[in-house]
């Protein structure tokens, strides 16, 4: 079935602004600050970062699509914060390889800023290339190298992507971790896991972090105007650096490990937001 945002005489920001609108109804929230996407191992946050006023399931929502990957819960939080702004939590999360095109990869985070969110924090779960970096570290995202071939932006758009995982908001994380490492993240297209040989790549290119998702939604983040805070809980050291067979459920597994500790991690962080 074709996503509705692909058909040629949708505007994907219209689509995103029916989206905001939809969640304001439901939500009676007007406007949201703060927009995470919580990825795996991250979804215990949003029990943590304050009240929660409303969940919504994402599919009732236009342009969301429940989602195709175990140990993401297809839900739309808003969340009051203990400052008073109020946080839009994104538990549903359309990657790149579902097919449905770029437009649905990047919906959530348009919606977001449709509803007014300012800051976006993209969490994922991703195999990490330093063998220092064993499962269950968190780490932040400095920068990344799009190995999609695609891009969110479309026609003759031209936005500059320095410092696009914010220095600023990096910098707050170490505030409340000093010993956060951070690295360059580098989105495959999935959903096979990288070969060895494709993990040196990354790693010759300056990557530090292999997954499948992010770095197409801080584009549109950037786009949007939004500031962003990226991080990833590393569930295992990616092929050839480790030197057992690659699984989901090892990364499901390391990312219950991880979760009370990064997401406690994560409340602390949004909460200097």
């Amino acid at each position: 079935m074709e996503h509705p945002l692909n058909a040629p005489d949708v505007d994907p920001f219209e689509f995103a602004k029916r989206a905001a609108d939809a969640i304001r109804e439901k939500s009676q929230i007007e406007t949201h600050d703060i927009a995470l996407t919580l990825g795996s191992g991250w979804a215990k946050a949003a029990d943590l970062i304050g009240e929660t006023v409303s969940e919504i399931p994402a599919s009732e929502i236009p342009g969301f699509v429940k989602p195709a990957v175990v140990g993401h819960v297809g839900t739309i939080r808003s969340i009051l914060l203990p400052s008073g702004k109020h946080a839009l939590v994104i538990g549903a999360r359309t990657h790149f390889y579902e097919n449905h095109g770029v437009r649905a990869v990047v919906h959530s985070v348009r919606t977001a800023a449709a509803a007014g969110a300012k800051t976006m924090v993209l969490t994922n779960g991703a195999g990490g290339i330093k063998p220092e970096w064993q499962g269950g570290a968190a780490v932040l995202i400095s920068d990344h190298i799009n190995l999609t071939a695609s891009s969110p932006l479309e026609g003759a758009t031209f936005i500059d992507l320095t410092n696009l995982y914010s220095k600023r908001l990096r910098e707050l994380a170490r505030e409340v971790d000093p010993s956060l490492d951070e690295g360059v993240y580098v989105q495959f297209r999935g959903p096979h896991y990288e070969t060895p040989a494709e993990v040196q790549m990354a790693k010759t290119m300056g990557g530090h972090i292999v997954g499948m998702s992010t770095a197409l939604e801080a584009i549109a983040a950037r786009q949007a105007g939004m500031e962003i805070l990226g991080m990833s809980l590393i569930t295992n050291l990616a092929a050839g650096i480790q030197q057992t067979p690659l699984s989901h459920q090892e990364v499901i597994d390391a990312g219950k490990q991880a979760e009370e500790r990064i997401s406690a991690l994560l409340a602390q962080i949004v909460a200097k937001l």
